[in-house]
């Protein structure tokens, strides 16, 4: 099976109290520190190769903010903003470049969470052995070679350009006895050790001789995850844990509120944001978005897609505005590269995005950037950050309100 074909899209979020229990997934510093657009450099001559050539060590990754410092007394937080990619490939739409430079000409760095099995071609399918399924099984699916080699680029092109990449492990299994939800944690060692190997090695598995190498060391480069279907998050905690890595963003129905650890790890959970025309919050991903205007379909009515995408824009500029004017929370907004009811949520993507960049205070980073502003705060004043609620403003303003820590 190739391309983005999938036996099952599911979990739906239809409101807060069922965003908690159910999910969709498919396949620094003040403003004048943000990043700024760059030319992209070429690789150095002297690149180190890692093991068959598939990886190569070219030196720090370019085109990352300053090193991050704790806030000062008194000082208004930044306003984070993560865009985020599940699957990340490359199927010949044109949304992986299309949403690299959109990142490049507003100086936003983005998470590509990749699944392992999008560099593994279909015909070595037999070497994967998902747990609890069939070897070679996939619900989403093997991608055709071209599509491989432009997956290959655009990660490439995403880390050279200040961009992290995550995984989305392998198979996407959702449903039955081989969900991600019944996996243990040995489970998850094995889907993680395969999905780094099939980075790793894809210039063996695939035989590839004219695509250069990834600039980076995904073993050491791995620090966070998204899970499939946003399932299976307690027994991949203590794995991830043992394994170094710093933030899981599988949590669903999280709310606007500022981050803290489960199990050693920071969990970044997608949100719950206010739904234009509707009583009810709806998760910050675009498929949860699209379930709660399509249903289970993702070819409605051409006819409603304007209304639908003006709809998702709005959804994720309302839950912006929310936290940008009050708490000051993070925002974290989770995507596909689908063409899903003729791409509107790509448009709904691109626009919110334009409409936050400008903003004063706000930093478009990585789940990585991120983290690495949160590990260097006083926990104190995490913590007081923390006791503000989904749009609740700091008492007396925020000089008043974070001097008194």
């Amino acid at each position: 099976m190739s391309g983005f074909s999938r036996r099952a899209v599911l979990g739906i979020g239809v409101g807060v109290a069922a965003a908690a229990g159910m999910a969709a997934c498919a396949r620094a510093g003040s403003e004048d520190t943000k990043p700024q657009p760059q030319p992209r450099p070429t690789e150095s001559p002297a690149a180190r190769p890692i093991g068959d050539g598939s990886m190569a060590d070219t030196g720090p990754q370019p085109h990352q903010p300053d090193r991050p410092v704790p806030l000062q007394p008194g000082e208004t937080p930044p306003q984070f903003v993560v865009f985020s990619w599940d699957g990340a490939g490359e199927i010949g739409n044109g949304l992986f470049p299309r949403f690299l430079k959109l990142a490049k000409d507003h100086g936003a760095a983005m998470t590509f969470f990749l699944s392992g099995i999008y560099l593994l071609p279909e015909s070595k399918r037999s070497m994967y052995h998902p747990p609890k399924n069939p070897v070679g099984a996939s619900d989403i699916g093997y991608l055709k070679d071209e599509n491989i080699r432009s997956t290959l680029k655009y990660v490439r092109e995403a880390w050279l350009d200040g961009h992290e990449i995550g995984t989305h492990f392998n198979g996407h299994f959702c449903g039955g006895s081989g969900s991600v939800s019944r996996w243990s944690e040995s489970d998850w060692q094995s889907e993680i050790d395969q999905a780094v190997s099939f980075v790793s090695n894809w210039r063996t598995n695939t035989g590839f001789t004219d695509v250069e190498p990834l600039p980076f060391d995904y073993r050491k480069e791995l620090v966070g995850s998204r899970t499939p279907c946003l399932l299976g998050q307690t027994h991949l905690l203590p794995t991830a844990q043992r394994l170094g890595w710093r933030y899981d963003a599988s949590s669903p129905g999280g709310l606007q509120i500022w981050p803290a650890k489960k199990s050693g790890v920071w969990d970044l959970p997608l949100q719950s944001l206010p739904f234009p025309g509707r009583s009810f919050e709806v998760l910050s991903m675009d498929y949860n978005i699209l379930a709660n205007q399509s249903k289970n379909t993702t070819k409605g009515p051409p006819a409603n897609y304007p209304a639908w995408r003006s709809q998702a824009s709005a959804t994720y500029l309302g839950g912006f505005r929310r936290a940008y004017e009050t708490n000051r929370a993070p925002l974290f907004i989770g995507n596909h590269f689908e063409q899903w009811n003729g791409g509107i949520y790509m448009d709904a993507a691109e626009e919110a995005l334009k409409g936050m960049a400008d903003n004063k205070d706000v930093r478009l980073v990585s789940f990585r950037q991120f983290t690495d502003w949160l590990d260097v705060q006083d926990p104190k004043v995490l913590a007081r950050l923390r006791g503000l609620g989904p749009g609740q403003a700091p008492p007396g303003g925020w000089n008043a309100f974070l001097s008194a820590t």
